[in-house]
């Protein structure tokens, strides 16, 4: 098998480049955790239930309807093989299940504190829009007082041009000369 050259340019993240290909996968650290889940999942559907019932109804039956040089745990005896393959896989059964249930948790924190972090951001982000939206309605409040005395200011200015304009057109009257 021959081995490409390292990747180089923009083809690859800096810093990586010479190592792109040398590197192994690194086989996940939680491979464990995630068979105690599917180990948890799998117990509490009703398949594995009935495949269980299944397999103690037949070993029953086996070893009580059987031939007897083929039978190996004995009614006598309560099926005392059966019994305990039955307490074995309780006795993991319930610590794996454990193991579940405590990622479980730990994801759970996790998705609260990110939660609870999101609702903080929130939070602030409608103080400051409802802060923006005061400082919005003052200005406003504001402005339309200034837009009135800017009114009244015009009509004024307005009143005062026309009395200018009426002196001026009295003085223009007394100034011409009279022939």
């Amino acid at each position: 098998m021959m081995a490409r050259a390292p990747k180089s340019g923009f083809e690859a993240p800096r810093g990586r480049r010479a190592t792109v290909l040398s590197r192994t996968p690194q086989p996940s650290r939680d491979r464990f955790g995630r068979f105690t889940e599917w180990i948890a999942r799998a117990m509490g559907t009703p398949t594995f239930l009935l495949i269980l019932t299944l397999f103690c109804v037949a070993w029953i039956l086996w070893n009580t309807v059987g031939p007897d040089n083929l039978r190996f745990d004995d009614a006598a005896l309560g099926f005392t093989a059966l019994t305990l393959m039955l307490s074995l896989q309780a006795s993991y059964a319930a610590p794996l299940i454990l193991l579940a249930q405590n990622r479980q948790d730990d994801r759970d924190r996790v998705q609260i504190e990110q939660d609870r972090q999101r609702a903080e951001r929130n939070l602030a982000d409608t103080e400051y829009l409802a802060r923006e939206v005061v400082a919005l309605r003052m200005a406003l409040t504001d402005m339309q007082d200034e837009v009135l005395s800017r009114d009244v200011l015009r009509q004024e200015l307005k009143t005062l041009l026309e009395r200018l304009d009426e002196r001026d057109q009295d003085r223009h009257v007394d100034d011409a000369p009279t022939s």
